[in-house]
Formats: structure tokens, C-alpha cells, sequence
């Protein structure tokens, strides 16, 4: 079998007009958000309100990070210490990090093996921990039955915020991920779907909400300098009472973000192509389960999850090792010992632990593959050739 040589951490070049304008506000000296010429829209402003127009948001609010936008919007929506707040088992670090940082503590609900939240124990945790807030993550790209749970949020009376820094363009039934919750936090950082290295957005609809979030970003009392905020009358006590926890986005990524987020959509289909390829030809091999994705979904392929549910640790790791020497990166979610990105609930040891079978279940056998545009559909085929080429030779092993 001919190894890959492709790279699965080389993202496309940032577009020349993102380029341009990026050496534009270095030429200008006006990096800050808030240092703009006299009448004049800082490119952040314009960023925020090209980004609400995109989501059909009222308000959105640029930061730091993905991890500080959700940070920000737990805390602007009054979630305090010692508070239970609900989110998926499976998800990135980041997301139990943030329920983390402002004192609060994480409830890990389990997932199914489709990768999404499992409706039968939210309920279950809903009623026996009293939580009023689920901060879902749309981990991997998988979005779940969002219009049935929102009615169940609803009923019980539990406020939804959407983690959505891997669903930035995808959709359910036509609708944007992010526009069914209070707030929903996407990310820019670079392996997401517009780049900047790192960046977050933070979109809602809630007066209130917002003028918090805004001034717990550290806006001083510049509130009325933001492209998509509440008006000045939502600010009025908030300003006084609400903490600086500086952790504003500055014009020079908004700059290099602007021209990508006009090329958003082009990209959620060229990963489309990519991401229906390789799941086309994984789903062919004997002993290999993918995820259901609904036809509800419009989803963004920048990544592919698939399970080996038959894989002991010792033949996961064999697996992971063998396509590593073709030169197809694989991580996998049921290591014990967190790598790079990738970790699961036991490691994250600032938060009690918790019993999640079902959620190890599919942990155990779950791999997961970076899709970054770079690669061409020959690219794809290669993969998926070589991961069918590493299964084969692992049957073989272990027949032998």
C-alpha cells in the first residue's frame, strides 16, 4: 500500500483578500476593537453584524475564543456557583471547562451511536438534578433532533445554550445551528470552518443577555461602539454591575475573517464532497459502523467519526498505529490517555466523576479523522483506501 504524504493539519491558505485587509489594519495601527477612526466602524463592528445577518440573529458579540464565548455566555446567563449545568459526555474539554471556570458543575448526560445526545437520560438528569441549563455540543459536526429537543427544553423548563464551534453552517431542517437556543458560541480557531487561529462568536436575540455578555467582554462603557448590540436603554445598570473579564477579538482577525465568512457556504459543500466520499467507502467495509445522519441535517464534513465495535483496546491501538505509518492520522476516543485534542470524561478530573456506560461504550470503538480542505477527492479515496487496507491486515492478524 503507497502511504499518504498529505498533511491532516495544513489548512487552505487565508484567502488574498483576507490578506489584504489584514496587512490594511496593520498599516492603520488600529488593531484594538475600540481604537477606530472618528466616524468611522471598527472592523470588528462590521464583523459582528455581518456574522447576525448570516445566523438571522439579532446581536452577536466577538471574543477571544470559542471557549471564552462560552464561558461568557454562561455567565451572562446568570448561571452561578455550585450550579448544575448539563452537557453531552462526549465533547471536547473546552465545554466542561467552561462550566467549570465560573464555578459551576458539569452533569454529563450520555450519547447514542450516532454521537448525539441522548434524549432518554437528559430527561432522566433533567428530573433528578433540578438543572435549568443544558450547554449542548454539537460535537463533531452531529447534530441531534433539534426541534424535538427544544420542545422538551421547553416543557421542563430548561434554558438551551449551542455549542457550535463544529456545526458554523450547518443546518436542521433549513434552520442554522444556533438559532434554537438563548445563545448559541461558535469558534474561529484554526481547525474550524473560517480561521483566524483563534477567535469566537457569540450570537443571540435576548436584550439583556447581550448587553452582558458585551460588558463582561470588556467594553468599557464603549457598549454603543458594537455592529450588532442591544440599544443603549438594555445597558442601563448592567454597565455598573456587570465585571470586565477582557476577552475581546481585535480588528486584525476580524479582518481576516470577514472574507471567509462570505465564503462560508461554498466551504460547507466542498466538505460535503469530501466528508460523503470517505463515508461512502468506510461504510463498504465489513466490521465498520458510521453515525446516521439524518436527512434533516445539513451537516459540515470537516471531520469523520466512525466505530469499530468490536475493537478491544489492544486492536484500537494497533489500528491507530498501523494507518500512522501510512500517514493517516486517527485519533481515538477510547484512549485512556488524553492526546493532543482529543480526551474523554475520565481524564478531566476537576469534575466529579461520573458512570456514563453507554457514552464508553461507543468511546471504546470511536475514531476519529480531520477532512481539512486541502485535501483533493483523490486525496479521500487514498484514505479510505489505506483504512480499508488496515482493517484487512488487522483481521488477518488477529485470525492468525
Amino acid at each position: 500500500m503507497v502511504p499518504f504524504r498529505g498533511s491532516f493539519t495544513q489548512q487552505e491558505a487565508i484567502p488574498d483578500a483576507a490578506i489584504a485587509a489584514a496587512v490594511e489594519v496593520m498599516r492603520s495601527g488600529r488593531l484594538h476593537r475600540y481604537n477606530a477612526a472618528e466616524g468611522e466602524e471598527s472592523i470588528v463592528s462590521r464583523l459582528e453584524r455581518d456574522f447576525a445577518d448570516y445566523q438571522g440573529a439579532k446581536y452577536c458579540l466577538a471574543c477571544a475564543s470559542g471557549g471564552y464565548a462560552m464561558s461568557l455566555a454562561l455567565r451572562a446567563a446568570g448561571v452561578g456557583p455550585g450550579e448544575p449545568v448539563l452537557t453531552n459526555g462526549f465533547t471536547l474539554a473546552p465545554v466542561p471547562g467552561a462550566i467549570a471556570s465560573v464555578g459551576a458543575k458539569p452533569l454529563l448526560v450520555e450519547i447514542t451511536d450516532d454521537l448525539v445526545i441522548d434524549f432518554n437520560d437528559l430527561q432522566n438528569k433533567i428530573a433528578s438534578s433540578g438543572a435549568k441549563v443544558l450547554l449542548l455540543s454539537n460535537m463533531r459536526g452531529h447534530l441531534c433532533d433539534m426541534d424535538a429537543l427544544v420542545a422538551m427544553l421547553n416543557a421542563a423548563g430548561v434554558m438551551l445554550l449551542e455549542d457550535c464551534a463544529h456545526t458554523m453552517g450547518a443546518r436542521w431542517n433549513g434552520r442554522l445551528s444556533g438559532a434554537f437556543g438563548r445563545a448559541a458560541c461558535f469558534s474561529t480557531q484554526t481547525y474550524k470552518h473560517i480561521n483566524s487561529g483563534e477567535g469566537g462568536l457569540l450570537t443571540a436575540d435576548d436584550d439583556v443577555f447581550m448587553a452582558r455578555a458585551i460588558v463582561l467582554s470588556g467594553s468599557y462603557m464603549l457598549y454603543e461602539r458594537h455592529g450588532a448590540a442591544p440599544p443603549k436603554a438594555a445597558f442601563d445598570g448592567i454597565r455598573l454591575e456587570t465585571p470586565n473579564m477582557s476577552g475581546r477579538m481585535d480588528n486584525l482577525r476580524a479582518a481576516i475573517l470577514l472574507p471567509q465568512l462570505a465564503e462560508l457556504d461554498r466551504y460547507v459543500g466542498r466538505w460535503k464532497e469530501r466528508y460523503d466520499l470517505i463515508a461512502k467507502r468506510l461504510a463498504a467495509i465489513p466490521g465498520v459502523a458510521l453515525p446516521q445522519r439524518p436527512s434533516a441535517e445539513r451537516y459540515v464534513g470537516s471531520s469523520i467519526q466512525f466505530r469499530l465495535p468490536w475493537a478491544d483496546a489492544d486492536a484500537a491501538r494497533a489500528f491507530v498505529a498501523a494507518n500512522k505509518a501510512l500517514g493517516v492520522e486517527l485519533k481515538w476516543f477510547g484512549d485512556s490517555n488524553p492526546v493532543a485534542f482529543t480526551s474523554n470524561h475520565h481524564s478531566w478530573t476537576y469534575i466529579e466523576p461520573q458512570v456514563l456506560e453507554q457514552t464508553d461504550r461507543v468511546l471504546a470503538g470511536l475514531f476519529d479523522m480531520r477532512i481539512p480542505l486541502t485535501f483533493t477527492l483523490d486525496d479521500c479515496e487514498h484514505i479510505a483506501q489505506i483504512i480499508a487496507y488496515t482493517l484487512a491486515q488487522l483481521s488477518l492478524d488477529g485470525a492468525a
